[in-house]
Protein backbone atom coordinates (compact mmCIF):
# COMPACT_ATOMS: atom_id res chain seq x y z
CA UNK A 1 0.00 0.00 0.00
CA UNK A 2 1.51 3.50 -1.00
CA UNK A 3 2.00 6.03 2.27
CA UNK A 4 -0.87 8.18 0.64
CA UNK A 5 -3.48 5.68 0.95
CA UNK A 6 -2.10 4.35 4.36
CA UNK A 7 -2.40 8.10 5.88
CA UNK A 8 -5.74 8.19 4.94
CA UNK A 9 -6.62 5.35 6.15
CA UNK A 10 -4.33 5.97 9.49
CA UNK A 11 -5.86 9.31 9.44
CA UNK A 12 -9.32 7.84 9.40
CA UNK A 13 -8.81 5.81 12.32
CA UNK A 14 -7.41 8.23 14.37
CA UNK A 15 -10.71 10.30 13.68
CA UNK A 16 -12.71 7.52 15.11
CA UNK A 17 -10.13 7.17 18.08
CA UNK A 18 -10.76 11.10 18.51
CA UNK A 19 -14.40 10.37 19.04
CA UNK A 20 -13.98 7.34 21.44
CA UNK A 21 -11.13 9.25 23.63
CA UNK A 22 -13.36 12.37 23.69
CA UNK A 23 -16.34 10.88 24.54
CA UNK A 24 -14.83 8.97 27.38
CA UNK A 25 -13.31 12.28 28.79
CA UNK A 26 -16.77 13.88 28.63
CA UNK A 27 -18.53 11.02 30.27
CA UNK A 28 -15.74 10.33 32.67
CA UNK A 29 -15.61 13.84 33.79
CA UNK A 30 -19.17 15.55 33.12
CA UNK A 31 -21.03 12.46 34.19
CA UNK A 32 -19.08 10.66 36.67
CA UNK A 33 -17.07 13.45 38.07
CA UNK A 34 -13.86 11.68 37.92
CA UNK A 35 -10.90 13.70 38.04
CA UNK A 36 -9.51 14.56 34.54
CA UNK A 37 -6.14 13.24 34.75
CA UNK A 38 -7.61 9.79 36.17
CA UNK A 39 -10.21 10.20 33.40
CA UNK A 40 -7.65 11.00 30.44
CA UNK A 41 -5.36 8.00 31.58
CA UNK A 42 -9.10 5.57 30.85
CA UNK A 43 -9.91 7.43 27.71
CA UNK A 44 -6.39 6.90 26.26
CA UNK A 45 -5.95 3.47 27.04
CA UNK A 46 -9.37 2.72 25.52
CA UNK A 47 -8.58 4.80 22.64
CA UNK A 48 -5.28 2.89 22.26
CA UNK A 49 -7.22 -0.97 21.93
CA UNK A 50 -9.93 0.77 19.87
CA UNK A 51 -7.15 2.34 17.58
CA UNK A 52 -4.98 -0.84 17.84
CA UNK A 53 -7.70 -3.28 16.50
CA UNK A 54 -8.43 -0.89 13.37
CA UNK A 55 -4.68 -0.37 12.63
CA UNK A 56 -4.20 -4.32 12.81
CA UNK A 57 -6.85 -5.29 10.78
CA UNK A 58 -7.19 -1.85 7.82
CA UNK A 59 -4.28 0.58 8.03
CA UNK A 60 -1.51 -1.98 8.01
CA UNK A 61 -3.25 -5.07 7.33
CA UNK A 62 -0.94 -6.09 4.69
CA UNK A 63 2.39 -5.67 7.38
CA UNK A 64 0.32 -7.83 10.08
CA UNK A 65 2.39 -11.15 9.45
CA UNK A 66 5.47 -9.72 11.22
CA UNK A 67 5.45 -11.31 14.69
CA UNK A 68 2.07 -11.47 15.35
CA UNK A 69 -1.04 -9.71 16.59
CA UNK A 70 0.23 -9.92 20.05
CA UNK A 71 3.88 -9.03 19.52
CA UNK A 72 2.29 -5.90 17.58
CA UNK A 73 -0.09 -5.00 20.19
CA UNK A 74 2.94 -5.28 23.26
CA UNK A 75 4.70 -2.81 20.45
CA UNK A 76 1.82 -0.47 19.83
CA UNK A 77 0.99 -0.21 23.40
CA UNK A 78 4.43 0.46 24.87
CA UNK A 79 5.34 2.89 22.09
CA UNK A 80 2.31 4.39 20.82
CA UNK A 81 -0.05 4.56 23.89
CA UNK A 82 3.29 5.28 26.05
CA UNK A 83 3.64 8.54 23.86
CA UNK A 84 -0.21 9.16 24.04
CA UNK A 85 -0.17 8.40 27.39
CA UNK A 86 2.61 11.19 28.45
CA UNK A 87 1.78 13.39 25.79
CA UNK A 88 -1.72 13.75 26.97
CA UNK A 89 -1.22 13.93 30.40
CA UNK A 90 1.49 17.00 30.47
CA UNK A 91 -0.52 18.79 27.79
CA UNK A 92 -4.01 18.59 29.00
CA UNK A 93 -2.26 19.26 32.55
CA UNK A 94 -0.96 22.37 31.20
CA UNK A 95 -3.84 23.39 29.48
CA UNK A 96 -6.24 22.64 32.07
CA UNK A 97 -4.49 23.89 34.97
CA UNK A 98 -2.26 26.53 33.51
CA UNK A 99 -4.66 27.55 31.32
CA UNK A 100 -7.90 27.03 32.93
CA UNK A 101 -8.89 25.01 29.55
CA UNK A 102 -11.98 22.49 29.41
CA UNK A 103 -10.70 18.82 29.77
CA UNK A 104 -12.15 17.66 26.19
CA UNK A 105 -10.61 20.80 24.44
CA UNK A 106 -7.21 20.20 26.14
CA UNK A 107 -7.47 16.64 25.19
CA UNK A 108 -8.06 17.65 21.68
CA UNK A 109 -4.99 19.69 21.54
CA UNK A 110 -3.13 17.07 22.86
CA UNK A 111 -4.63 14.21 19.94
CA UNK A 112 -3.46 16.80 17.54
CA UNK A 113 0.10 16.72 19.06
CA UNK A 114 0.39 13.60 19.20
CA UNK A 115 -0.89 12.41 16.13
CA UNK A 116 1.82 12.83 13.46
CA UNK A 117 4.44 11.40 15.70
CA UNK A 118 2.29 8.23 16.52
CA UNK A 119 1.59 7.93 12.34
CA UNK A 120 5.67 7.30 12.25
CA UNK A 121 6.17 5.19 15.37
CA UNK A 122 3.11 3.23 13.71
CA UNK A 123 4.63 3.07 10.04
CA UNK A 124 8.61 1.96 11.51
CA UNK A 125 8.35 0.28 14.85
CA UNK A 126 4.89 -1.24 15.38
CA UNK A 127 4.04 -2.34 12.10
CA UNK A 128 6.94 -2.86 9.93
CA UNK A 129 8.23 -4.37 7.23
CA UNK A 130 10.28 -7.20 7.34
CA UNK A 131 13.88 -6.94 6.89
CA UNK A 132 13.95 -7.04 3.17
CA UNK A 133 12.24 -8.97 0.42
CA UNK A 134 13.87 -12.32 0.43
CA UNK A 135 11.93 -12.39 3.88
CA UNK A 136 8.70 -12.10 2.76
CA UNK A 137 6.09 -14.80 2.24
CA UNK A 138 6.43 -14.72 -1.46
CA UNK A 139 9.85 -13.83 -1.44
CA UNK A 140 11.14 -16.37 1.25
CA UNK A 141 9.08 -19.21 -0.65
CA UNK A 142 10.55 -18.42 -3.73
CA UNK A 143 14.33 -18.48 -2.23
CA UNK A 144 13.36 -21.57 -0.15
CA UNK A 145 12.76 -23.09 -4.20
CA UNK A 146 15.96 -21.60 -5.40
CA UNK A 147 17.88 -23.56 -2.72
CA UNK A 148 16.34 -26.67 -3.41
CA UNK A 149 13.88 -26.70 0.05
CA UNK A 150 10.48 -26.65 -2.71
CA UNK A 151 8.84 -29.08 -5.20
CA UNK A 152 9.04 -28.10 -8.33
CA UNK A 153 12.38 -26.01 -8.74
CA UNK A 154 14.38 -28.73 -6.75
CA UNK A 155 12.81 -32.09 -9.22
CA UNK A 156 14.17 -29.75 -11.83
CA UNK A 157 9.97 -28.91 -13.37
Amino acid sequence: MNTGARLVRFSAVSALGVGVQLATIWFLTAVTHVHYLLAAMAAVGLTVVHNFAWHWRWTWRDRTESGGIASSFVRFALANGALSLAGNLAIVAVLVQGMHAAPVAANAVAIGACGLVNYWIGNTLVFRREASNMSSRLGRSRWFEFLGHGGAMRDGV
